[in-house]
């Protein structure tokens, strides 16, 4: 059994409020959810208009299939309007 654990960092320059940075967030993380059967969550820069720290976490039987997957939900990311992924770290366990 592989976890992996992909934590990114998102700009969202459009935002100019927090209400602003909550739509696509959450559009974003449930698009993750639904697609990739993995779980999702905000876990840094909660207060800040146009950052985000996002944590996506999913178990597999095998490592390279879990790090396909790690690589579609940050291409998903990278290829949202509006969104610029900075960085990107994975942990696997």
């Amino acid at each position: 059994m592989v976890i992996g654990l992909l934590e990114i960092e998102l700009h969202l320059p459009e935002a100019r409020s927090l209400k602003d940075k909550r739509q696509p967030l959450r559009s974003i993380m449930e698009r993750v959810r639904q697609d990739h059967n993995v779980s999702v969550a905000e876990v840094a820069h909660h207060d800040e208009w146009q950052r985000a720290g996002i944590a996506v976490v999913g178990v597999n039987t095998e490592r390279a299939s879990m790090e396909r997957t790690l690589d579609r939900i940050v291409r998903v990311m990278e290829e949202t309007p509006g969104v610029v992924c900075g960085g990107e770290q994975r942990q696997w366990l």
